[in-house]
C-alpha cells in the first residue's frame, strides 16, 4: 500500500476527465442552490469554470478563485441542501487541482462534488436516503474510466466525514476496481 507522501501517475487528460465528471455531478444539484439563492451566480460559475478546464482550457488563478467563491457561498446563511449544493460547484473546480498523491485527502478531489451533490439532493427531498442511492448510481454510471483508474493508484478513503463522508465510501466502493478488474 502506498504511503501519503508517495507520488502517483496523473496525467492531464485524466485530470480534464475527473474534473468535467466532477462538474457534471455537480450540475446536477446547482438548482437546490439556485432556488434559495436565485442571485448568486458564485457555484453556477465554478461549475462553468470546471467544465472549461475539462473541455481544454488551463488551469488558472480564475479556476481557483471560482472554487473559492463556490466554497465562500457555501459558508453563507441558507438551507444544509444549498450548502452542499454549493459545496459541490466549489468540488467540481477544485477537482482541477487534484495532486498526484497517493492520499486519502485526495479524494475528496476525485468523489467530493459527487457526494455533495448527492446529500444536497437527499437533504432536498427532506433526509431520503433512496435520493441519494439513486444520485450515487448516476454518479458511478456517468464516471469516466479515469475517475477508477486514478481511484486505483489512491489509499482508501478515511473514516469520518459524516454523510457526506460515507456517501464518498459509497461511491468509491462502487467504483474503485477490485484487485482482479484493476486497470
Amino acid at each position: 500500500m502506498a504511503s501519503t507522501s508517495d507520488t502517483i501517475e496523473l496525467s492531464e487528460d485524466e485530470l480534464r476527465e475527473i474534473t468535467g465528471y466532477a462538474a457534471e455531478c455537480a450540475r446536477r444539484a446547482l438548482q437546490v442552490f439556485e432556488q434559495e439563492h436565485p442571485g448568486d451566480a458564485r457555484p453556477r460559475e465554478a461549475i462553468e469554470a470546471a467544465e472549461a478546464f475539462a473541455g481544454g482550457g488551463r488551469r488558472t488563478a480564475a479556476l481557483r478563485q471560482c472554487a473559492w467563491a463556490a466554497y465562500k457561498a457555501a459558508q453563507e446563511p441558507g438551507s444544509p441542501a444549498a450548502t452542499d449544493a454549493a459545496r459541490a460547484a466549489s468540488h467540481a473546480a477544485g477537482a482541477a487541482y487534484l495532486h498526484p498523491k497517493a492520499s486519502p485527502h485526495q479524494i475528496k478531489h476525485i468523489l467530493g462534488a459527487a457526494a455533495h451533490a448527492a446529500r444536497a439532493e437527499e437533504l432536498a427531498a427532506e433526509e431520503n436516503t433512496r435520493t441519494a442511492a439513486r444520485t450515487l448510481t448516476w454518479a458511478s454510471g456517468h464516471a469516466p474510466p479515469a475517475v477508477s483508474h486514478v481511484l486505483a493508484r489512491m489509499p482508501a478513503p478515511p473514516a469520518g466525514g459524516g454523510r457526506v463522508g460515507e456517501l464518498i465510501r459509497e461511491l468509491d466502493a462502487a467504483l474503485r476496481p477490485t484487485p482482479q478488474t484493476a486497470p
